[in-house]
């Protein structure tokens, strides 16, 4: 089967992985005892509500032909593409995420499972990044991409503190 994704299906799917991924977050606030990663989870969560707006807005400018492929592929090549990635996050659907966070037995696990959302993540928005043909749209998402890898990097300093030696 082909699966055509256009730019309102691409940013439909970074919508729900930033919901997916604040509905974590808050989650993993209430399973944590440790204070620092406690805080941490807040305040990312509170950051993924911030990028999910900044989705809906970009898509909300999109004109109504945004409904075709947004990059010539007579192959459909970058739609494979983008659907592999999509696939691939840990939290593209809510039932993923669920499933993921039955599994948390200590704050590492949240905090490893958090870094595998965020790499995901980047993983997604890079791919976006190169299927949005407005110079603004790829800026933006370039932004985003950035604030994901600091957020990558606050739960890793946060993993090598906690982790026991």
């Amino acid at each position: 089967m082909i699966f055509s994704f256009n730019a309102a299906e691409i940013f439909k799917v970074a919508i729900d992985i930033e919901e997916n991924g604040r509905n974590f977050y808050l989650r993993a606030q209430e399973m944590v005892q440790d204070p620092e990663a406690k805080e941490l989870f807040q305040d990312l969560a509170r950051q993924e509500v911030e990028h999910k707006k900044k989705f809906e807005a970009l898509r909300a400018q999109l004109p109504e032909d945004s409904a075709s492929p947004t990059v010539w592929d007579p192959d459909n090549e970058m739609a494979q593409y983008l659907k592999v990635m999509a696939d691939g996050h840990v939290f593209i659907s809510s039932g993923d995420a669920q499933a993921k966070l039955a599994g948390i037995k200590d704050v590492e696990d949240a905090l490893r499972l958090a870094i595998e959302f965020e790499k995901d993540s980047i993983i997604f928005f890079l791919g976006i990044q190169d299927a949005v043909d407005v110079d603004k749209g790829k800026r933006l998402i370039g932004a985003l991409v950035k604030e994901e890898q600091e957020h990558l990097k606050r739960l890793s300093l946060t993993l090598r503190r906690l982790a026991p030696r």
